[in-house]
């Protein structure tokens, strides 16, 4: 099918949802207000009869303001979606354990409230929306089906009416009744609305997409083998977040509380009475309190356990750091919220240096494993002094992995820094020296060939001349700016882009001939200064000089076309290093590697991949934060290694692998490998962060259950 029809087949789409829901929006609302007074006639509690009756007057005041509010915000996320088709759309409200604890009460009700209504919603339109997902993903161009693209889920329904809602002025009691008296007639409407679309859809020969067959986290893959073949998979309609089982207890509310504290003073569980000698806080000193930290304690736990990114073994050994933890959290209930705990930083740095191993075979593993397994059985050891054992076992095991590391690897990642710095340095300078001289009046009418050669190599010659200029060694004498390197790099311009249009050139051979010797003397001297490889340039001098024998050679009175001035530049420079530099950095170039995928329908991360892409489409965003462990394809297998250290302007990036080896990119390369799929994202925060989003995940469902 022709991308264009795709495209008009989706826009269509999403002209028709916002005529269909300007339909029934309005016919909804007068259902709730039906619904609302068919209740009012039989509840027979003064206080709710009361309760109803406000929450419909407030309806027949508002409810033209809400209709207008509701189509008017889903049809700002249709129209951002336009704009972004073929782009997969971050998933909306997924929820962060750090994001719930900066929470407001009113903003914990309203994602409670959004969970509710989800949760009715996705009950009775999940089947006509999966038939949906899948026309509407080959709509958008894909060959697979992406749920979390689609713009008409119910999520963005939902999220839109909210955004309503919140510019309504009623209280959160009557926002609340709305919302759970007419989810159910709003889910009806979706239904409805998903089975006309299916079939407007399909009356345009949109056929549905195919579903991924993602690869088993579980699998191993042999060394030297693709990673794009899924011998065990499952197949996937849609990304999820991973629950933690039927915890009913935990919900948004109560995880929101025991993280602020705000916990009633007095409301203590029966089944746990309060110990005078107990060192927990007055204000914590009630079972309510201890349930709930020990329910997050065990799901965390869970999580990790159940992580396949870390090796079986190691998992095992985390599990046993359970009981520890659940006795520590009668004391300190929010330990695991409190990044510079002892405990929590104990447990970050062993499932983060975790990460770093992919069989038991790694160099390292094995000394590792009997630091993990000690760990275990020193908080296993009986005594009242658990919590002072923490910061000791933390310090010892920070020792261990600073006295691993090889004094020749710490000098080797210090050089490969300092050579990643001055890179960057120079390219920066490069990009400004290249507008400088694309700037000139005579560049656009200059050859291709001459225009790339400058926007590259030659700008590399110039900045670097001018950073030695700027900062001489001891042994030199500060030049004028008229005799410096950079001046006279400079000054060959106007010969070098002159000589280069064949119709200038031509006109004027006394001129050329005194030219070229002191223009091809002056690049050569240039590129030598910065050891550019001389075979990447022989094209260019080639070409040059075919344009200036063919400028001597053409009869005066004769006279070529003049050249057309062009602005466009034919492809944008990439960052570049003289080859010392790429050997003490490790520099992995991409643009020479295999570019067949090696990753392609295997997943790791438990993190949306639009959030990562929305990362990277800002120009000032770091592409991965530093501390990210990816598998980078080399050499026919996947090596493991941290994003270590990234350059000030964020262009270049330092990787060091378990075994201490260090590798480095640049951004461009790194977006690169992203999307051809050789390099896949393994972990982009904390093994801990995973599991604790988890459990707030889990919380949001418990609480879509009420």
């Amino acid at each position: 099918m022709e991308p264009s029809h795709s495209s008009q087949a989706f826009e269509a789409c999403l002209t028709e949802a916002l005529a269909q829901m300007r339909e029934w929006v309005p016919r909804w609302l007068s259902t709730l207000h039906e619904t609302l007074h068919q209740r009012e006639g039989v509840v027979v509690l003064l206080t709710e009869k009361q309760a109803i009756v406000k929450a419909r007057l407030q309806l027949e005041r508002y409810r033209e303001l809400m209709a207008a509010r509701f189509i008017e915000a889903f049809a700002a996320s249709l129209q951002d979606a336009q704009r972004t088709v073929g782009l997969p759309a971050r998933e909306f409200r997924s929820m962060r354990f750090d994001e719930l604890e900066l929470m407001g009460d009113e903003q914990v009700q309203e994602t409670v409230e959004f969970a509710q209504v989800q949760q009715v919603i996705k009950m009775a339109a999940d089947e006509t929306l999966v038939v949906l997902n899948a026309r509407m993903s080959r709509a958008q161009g894909l060959d697979r089906v992406r749920s979390e693209a689609n713009p008409l889920r119910t999520e963005m329904v939902v999220a839109a009416l909210m955004q309503a809602l919140n510019g309504v002025p009623v209280e959160a009691a009557v926002r609340s009744r709305w919302l759970k008296t007419g989810a159910v007639a709003l889910a009806d409407e979706l239904n409805s609305m998903y089975i006309r679309l299916s079939e407007l859809l399909d009356s345009m020969g949109i056929v549905p997409a195919g579903y991924n067959v993602i690869q088993s986290l579980q699998t191993r893959f042999p060394s030297g083998a693709g990673w794009g073949s899924a011998a065990s998979g499952r197949a996937e309609s849609a990304p999820h977040a991973p629950t933690l089982g039927n915890n009913a207890l935990l919900t948004l509310d109560h995880l929101h509380q025991l993280l602020v504290g705000h916990q009633e003073p007095g409301s203590h569980d029966p089944t746990h009475p309060a110990d005078p000698a107990d060192p927990v806080p007055p204000s914590m000193s009630n079972g309510m309190v201890r349930t709930l930290a020990a329910e997050v304690v065990t799901l965390m736990m869970r999580s990790i356990a159940e992580d396949s990114r870390l090796l079986a073994p190691l998992r095992k050994m985390l599990a046993g750091m359970e009981p520890a933890l659940l006795h520590l959290a009668r004391s300190d209930p929010r330990f695991f919220a409190d990044r510079n705990n002892p405990a929590r930083r104990l447990l970050d740095t062993v499932t983060e240096r975790s990460l770093a191993f992919t069989s038991e075979q790694n160099p390292g593993y094995a000394a590792f494993a009997s630091e993990v397994q000690g760990i275990v059985r020193a908080l296993h050891a009986p005594g009242p002094d658990l919590p002072a054992r923490f910061p000791a076992l933390l310090e010892a095991l920070s020792r261990s992995q600073s006295e691993a590391i090889e004094p020749a690897q710490v000098q080797a990642r210090g050089l490969a820094v300092q050579t990643l710095v001055r890179v960057e340095q120079r390219n920066l300078l490069a990009e400004r020296v290249v507008a400088e001289i694309a700037s000139r009046n005579d560049f656009a009418r200059a050859p291709s060939f001459v225009r790339r050669f400058l926007s590259g190599p030659w700008s590399q010659v110039v900045a670097q001349a001018r950073i030695n200029a700027a900062a001489p060694s001891a042994s030199q004498t500060r030049l004028s700016p008229t005799d410096s390197s950079a001046s006279r790099y400079m000054d060959i311009l106007p010969d070098l882009l002159w000589s280069s249009q064949l119709a200038l050139a031509s006109r004027n051979r006394p001129r050329l001939i005194k030219a070229i010797p002191n223009v091809l003397r002056t690049l050569r001297e240039g590129l030598e200064s910065i050891d550019y490889p001389s075979e990447q340039t022989e094209s260019f001098f080639q070409a040059l000089m075919d344009v200036h024998m063919a400028a001597y050679k053409t009869p005066r009175n004769e006279t070529p076309p003049e050249a057309q001035p062009s602005r466009q530049f034919d492809a944008e420079p990439e960052p570049w290093m003289q080859p010392m530099e790429a050997r003490n950095s490790g520099f992995i170039d991409d643009l020479v590697m295999d570019p067949k995928p090696a990753f392609a329908d295997t997943q790791l991360l438990p993190r949306d991949w639009a959030d990562i892409k929305a990362e990277m489409a800002n120009p000032h965003a770091q592409a991965l934060p530093v501390g990210t462990w990816v598998d980078v394809w080399q050499d026919g297998q996947a090596l493991r290694c941290q994003i270590t250290w990234a350059s000030p302007h964020g262009t270049m990036f330092l990787f060091t692998g378990a075994d201490g080896r260090s590798l480095s990119m640049t951004r461009r390369g790194l977006e690169r490998l992203l999307e051809q799929d050789r390099l896949r994202v393994v972990a982009d925060h904390g093994v801990v962060d995973t599991a604790l989003d988890a459990v707030a995940r889990q919380a949001w469902i418990n609480s879509a259950k009420q």
